[in-house]
């Protein structure tokens, strides 16, 4: 059956708690795990197909794309801007899409060795999505989670508007929490109901009858930064 869609089930019931702890040693000890060379030839191959658009053109990433799907409608929303939508399943990059937009570059990578290879570069965003990441809801799993995982700290560095997008309140609730202990300033997060859904996920969610949620935050407001 169509939407029917759960909401990830925990045991945690409010932010956990070592998550500041996690966010705080991650900021003290930058990541050092060599990248591998298939995300680097992954990475190389979309910096050259944002060269061939003009490096002018503002970069938007689609972190953790998933088939595409959200990837094409930022591409056709967003003209003038060069969207990348990035995901480590060749599988789903691969599910029937017909021709992509000129101005997207879909690569399989992993998004770890992809972040801190954007930010060794210099690269600014214009706009960072990371829709409905995986969860991990288990107590135990709170470090697979990407704001408690060791490479969040280089997020920041990429600038531009980052938003998280997820069924379940509390993993907004932990990225806006995260951020903010980085920025060194209060982040919000909030429920939304959206007008046209990004993907399938997004749409299946809301038809399932689903809260939604999503925390937006402009990394180039740097008031109170830390």
């Amino acid at each position: 059956m169509y939407a029917n869609s759960r909401v990830p089930q925990s045991a945690q019931t409010g932010i956990h708690e070592r998550l500041a702890e996690l966010v705080d040693r991650h900021r003290r000890e930058p990541f050092r795990k060599p990248v591998l060379d298939y995300n680097r030839a992954a990475f190389d191959a979309a910096m050259a197909a944002w060269s061939e658009r003009g490096n002018e053109a503002p970069l938007i990433l689609d972190a953790a794309c998933g088939t595409g799907a959200s990837s094409v409608l930022l591409a056709e929303r967003n003209p003038d801007c060069f969207v990348i939508g990035v995901d480590q399943s060749e599988a789903r990059l691969t599910t029937g899409k017909g021709d992509l937009p000129a101005n997207l570059h879909l690569v399989r990578a992993d998004l770890v060795d992809f972040w801190r290879l954007l930010a060794g570069r210099g690269a600014r965003l214009e706009r960072h999505c990371l829709f409905y990441p995986n969860p991990w809801p288990k107590i135990g799993h709170v470090a697979r989670r990407w704001h408690g995982h060791a490479v969040f700290p280089v997020l920041p560095q990429l600038g531009g508007l980052i938003e998280c997008r997820s069924n379940w309140r509390l993993y907004v609730e932990e990225f806006a929490f995260a951020m903010g202990r980085l920025l060194g300033r209060e982040v919000g997060w909030q429920e939304f109901v959206p007008d046209e859904p990004v993907s399938p996920f997004e749409r299946k969610y809301r038809d399932s009858g689903q809260a939604l949620y999503r925390c937006e935050i402009d990394l180039d407001d740097r008031r109170g930064a830390a």
